[in-house]
């Protein structure tokens, strides 16, 4: 996923520190085990990464793993959407790609419908990943891929419209300094916050930091914390501390909006970074903090590398080298350059920091992100996204008060499980 939802969801920004191991013995055409022999030494890979072209790194990196496997490799990249589609579509044809690569909320989907190996199948080491990353790839406590890093939210702020207001962006700690802040703002004449508020996916995944950030589960919508976190919201609307455009707020006219050099504030992912750099106005940026303060947890976005179900089972040998190549450490410091990622492992995310110190906080914000589908709620999360975001569109817009919107959404994530 790159800037995320719309279309394709957040990429982060780096791939796995992982060990090629070797195949294991056991029952024959398990994954990893000596199946069938096979003779074609053409290897397919699916991504989600169409912008890239064979002339790009990415591409350059995938063909060297194949190289050095043996093998060739023959690369597509599709949209996020049609790549899911495409996916289920070929494995019910028995004509799968022998490596995928998916956005994260999409593995749970895909390991339900029989489509992705295990890790534990086809051995490979996921022990040095975050457990936080590695969430969003699991269903039934088991481990469907490898991700190739993380991003995730933060807020980006204008240090010219803070400083005219007299607000010291390190003095947010909380929802209480925070808002403060915005109060300083618009009596300085300036602008407070802009994010993604639409009635999307895009929508849930800005709303999530502040919803866990309260300490309110996705199970119970309409519990105190839930409400809280949506009316927080609201009353920034009411306030003037946000613009009602929020409500039809992509990420990317959100973002736009904060080019303007008008607003102090702008919840924003980690594909913005090279924007944010090349803006004409002096930015940083801070994590989003937590109710009562320390950091929110955001959703990650980032994909997962995996190996699909293949009736040759002899194929699989080769697509663990080609996981491996694609997810080692030197690879993944690579990718994160490549693909704007956070790295997985605390260990590249070191190399990463000392290379571009304007990291720190983008990993600090994805050691505390959370899968969407995590906490085993897999292909129930879509059920739950869509009520809520109706819910944030309903309170956003007065429509309906915030205790109203979070029950009735309740109800409608209930009527569908």
């Amino acid at each position: 996923m790159r800037s995320f939802p719309s279309g394709r969801l957040a990429a982060g920004m780096g791939l796995a520190l992982l060990a090629a191991c070797s195949s294991p013995s056991g029952v024959e055409g398990a994954p990893g085990t000596d199946g069938p022999a096979t003779a074609d030494t053409t290897y397919t890979i699916w991504d989600p990464y169409p912008q890239y072209d064979k002339t790009s790194d990415w591409v350059r990196l995938l063909e060297a793993c194949g190289t050095q496997a043996g093998v060739t490799v023959e690369r597509t990249g599709y949209d996020t959407g049609d790549l899911t589609n495409k996916a289920l579509l070929a494995a019910q044809q028995g004509d799968p790609p022998d490596v995928l690569i998916v956005d994260n909320p999409v593995v749970s989907t895909l390991a339900e419908g029989g489509v992705l190996t295990t890790t534990e199948e086809n051995k490979l080491d996921v022990s040095a990943i975050s457990p936080n990353l590695l969430g969003a790839g699991q269903s039934g406590g088991k481990t469907y891929g490898v991700p190739i890093g993380a991003n995730t939210l933060a807020l980006y702020y204008n240090k010219d419209v803070l400083d005219k207001a007299e607000v010291d962006p390190a003095s947010i700690k909380d929802w209480v300094t925070l808002t403060a802040a915005l109060e300083k703002v618009k009596k300085s004449g300036g602008k407070g916050i802009t994010f993604s508020a639409i009635g999307t996916e895009e929508g849930s995944f800005q709303f999530l930091p502040w919803f866990w950030g309260s300490g309110a589960d996705l199970t119970d919508l309409d519990s105190p914390e839930g409400v809280a976190a949506i009316t927080l919201w609201a009353d920034w609307l009411k306030k003037g501390y946000a613009p009602d455009s929020v409500i039809n707020n992509t990420q990317t006219t959100s973002w736009q909006e904060f080019a303007t050099g008008e607003y102090a504030f702008a919840e924003n992912g980690t594909w913005q970074l090279a924007n944010a750099r090349k803006a004409g106005f002096p930015n940083g940026v801070i994590p989003i903090p937590a109710k009562d303060g320390g950091t929110a947890p955001a959703p990650t976005g980032g994909e997962f590398v995996s190996i699909p179900v293949q009736s040759d089972t002899a194929r699989y040998a080769t697509s663990q080298k080609l996981v491996s190549c694609l997810t080692n450490g030197e690879n993944s410091l690579k990718t994160a350059t490549t693909l704007s990622y956070i790295a997985p492992t605390e260990a590249v995310q070191e190399q990463q920091i000392a290379a571009d110190a304007g990291l720190g906080v983008w990993a600090e914000a994805v050691k505390v992100a959370k899968g969407r589908t995590g906490d085993d709620l897999g292909t129930r999360y879509p059920k739950i996204s869509e009520p809520m975001w109706g819910a944030v569109q309903a309170a956003l817009s007065a429509s309906k008060p915030p205790q109203q919107a979070m029950t009735e959404a309740q109800s409608a994530a209930n009527a569908v499980r």
